[in-house]
């Protein structure tokens, strides 16, 4: 099984990993034009419910991965919205 931390091109956590070695040469440098043209922006909240769907939707979800399943759902849901809003 794998750990939270693994991915399929490397199996090291991050923290063993040392920022300096880390390639930021293709970020560029924030100028004070960037932070003058900043918005901040709140995220939307997200309200909790409780919901009843079959078993078979909720492993359909769970198979791609238990972790986020419930977010893919969400996003699903959301593009349906959005799809009958045009």
């Amino acid at each position: 099984m794998k750990k939270s931390y693994e991915t399929a091109t490397d199996s090291k956590p991050l923290a063993v990993f040392k920022e300096e070695k880390v390639d930021t040469s293709d970020i560029p440098e924030l100028d004070e034009r960037f932070w003058e043209q900043a918005k901040l922006s709140q995220p939307k909240i997200k309200s909790v419910v409780s919901v009843r769907l079959s078993q078979e939707v909720i492993d359909h979800f769970k198979a791609e991965s238990p972790k986020g399943y419930t977010g893919r759902m969400a996003a699903v849901l959301q593009a349906y919205v959005n799809a009958r809003q045009r």
